[in-house]
C-alpha cells in the first residue's frame, strides 16, 4: 500500500514548496531560489552569491532565503538596477566644517587659509596660531596678535606706523611731518620711535656752516672757527671745526661683528706732501667701551670708522666726543672735534 508522504503535516519538501506523491516515493517542486537536495530530500536555499561569485553584484552580495541582495561599500550607493554601485557625493550633506572635496568612493575635508584640519576627527578646522609658530617671533617686527584664520601685526603706540607690508614697523619722521613741539631756537632731530629737540649753538669764535646736513642715518651741524681780528689765542687754538652729529640706532642685543655707524673723512689725501698723520680718538662718553674707532683708507682718503662693539639695550643716550688730530712732527697742527649724539631705541627695528 503506497504511503502518501505529501499528505502528512510534516511537509517533507519544506514549507511553501510543492510536494508530488509517487508510488513508493515523492518529489519536490521547489520555489525559485531553492533546489532539491537528494540527500535530505527537501528543498534547500541556493546561495546565489557563492554560486555566481562576482557576477551578480558590483560590490557585495548578501544571500537571503530564496534570493539575494546587493550592497555597496562605504562611499557608494546602490544604483536603481539594484546591482551597480555609484559614487556617493558625501559633500552634499556638508560633513566638513569648511571645505569639502568629493573623491571617488570618499571625500576629503579642507580648511581655508589660516586654519588646519583637526588630527582628532579629520573634519573640523582649527585656527592656526601663527604667532605661536617657531617663526612667529619673526612674522611681525614688533607684536603679533592672533585672530581667527589670520594674524595682525602692531607697532608701538607712538613713533611708528605699520609699513605697507603690514608686518614691519616704520619710523615716523616727526621733524619732516612737522608734528614735533620743538621751539624756534631748537633743532628737531628725528630718532627711531621719536624725536629730540636740541639747541646746538656754536661756541665763541665759531660760526655755523650752512643748514643742518641730513644724511641717511644722521643729522649734522658744523661749526667753523672764525676768529676776531688780532685774537692770537683763537688763531693758535688747533681746533678748526666742531661738529654735532645726531644718530639713531636700534637695540643690538647680540653681536656677531662690530657695527660701523660713523665715518669721519679727512679733508686731505692719504699721503700728502707734508706727510701729516691723522690720529682718530674717542675722548669722552664711551660708556663701558661700547664703541671704538679705527683708521681705514678708502678711495685715496683717510677715514675714521666709529664702530659699536658691544650690545646696548635701549632706550639709551650718550654723547661721544671724537677727535681728528692732524699731526706733523709730533705736534698737532689742527684738530676737528665731532660730538656724536647717539640715541639707542628700545627696539631692534
Amino acid at each position: 500500500l503506497d504511503v502518501d508522504e505529501c499528505s502528512s503535516s510534516s511537509q517533507p519538501c519544506g514549507e511553501g514548496h510543492g510536494c508530488i506523491n509517487a508510488p513508493g516515493n515523492y518529489r519536490c517542486e521547489c520555489k525559485s531560489g531553492y533546489s532539491f537536495d537528494v540527500i535530505s530530500r527537501t528543498c534547500v536555499d541556493i546561495n546565489e552569491c557563492r554560486r555566481y561569485p562576482g557576477r551578480l553584484c558590483a560590490h557585495k552580495c548578501e544571500n537571503t532565503p530564496g534570493s539575494y541582495y546587493c550592497t555597496c561599500t562605504m562611499g557608494f550607493k546602490l544604483s536603481t538596477d539594484g546591482r551597480s554601485c555609484e559614487d556617493l557625493n558625501e559633500c552634499e550633506s556638508s560633513p566638513c566644517s569648511q571645505e569639502c572635496a568629493n573623491v571617488y568612493g570618499s571625500y576629503q575635508c579642507y580648511c581655508r587659509r589660516g586654519f588646519q584640519l583637526s588630527d582628532i576627527d579629520g573634519i573640523s578646522c582649527e585656527d592656526i596660531d601663527e604667532c605661536a609658530l617657531p617663526t612667529g617671533g619673526h612674522i611681525c617686527s614688533f607684536r603679533c596678535i592672533n585672530i581667527p584664520g589670520s594674524f595682525q601685526c602692531t607697532c608701538p603706540s607712538t613713533g611708528y606706523r605699520l609699513a605697507s607690508n603690514a608686518r614691519n614697523c616704520q619710523d615716523i619722521d616727526e621733524c619732516v611731518a612737522e608734528s614735533h613741539n620743538c621751539s624756534f631756537n631748537e633743532t628737531c632731530f628725528n630718532i627711531q620711535g621719536g624725536f629730540r629737540c636740541l639747541s646746538l649753538e656754536c661756541p665763541e669764535n665759531y660760526r655755523k656752516s650752512g643748514d643742518t646736513v641730513r644724511l641717511e642715518k644722521t643729522d649734522t651741524i658744523r661749526c667753523i672757527k672764525s676768529c676776531r681780528p688780532n685774537d692770537v689765542n683763537c688763531v693758535l687754538d688747533p681746533v678748526h671745526t666742531i661738529s654735532h652729529t645726531v644718530i639713531s640706532l636700534p637695540t643690538f642685543r647680540e653681536f656677531t661683528r662690530p657695527e660701523e655707524i660713523i665715518f669721519l673723512r679727512a679733508i686731505t689725501p692719504t699721503h700728502p706732501a707734508n706727510q701729516a698723520d691723522i690720529i682718530f680718538d674717542i675722548t669722552e662718553g664711551n660708556l663701558r667701551d661700547s664703541f671704538d674707532i679705527i683708521k681705514r683708507y678708502m678711495d685715496g682718503m683717510t677715514v675714521g670708522v666709529v664702530r659699536q662693539v658691544r650690545p646696548i639695550v635701549g632706550p639709551f643716550h650718550a654723547i661721544l666726543k671724537l677727535e681728528m688730530n692732524y699731526v706733523m712732527g709730533g705736534v698737532v697742527s689742527h684738530r676737528n672735534i665731532v660730538n656724536v649724539h647717539i640715541f639707542v631705541s628700545e627696539y631692534w627695528f
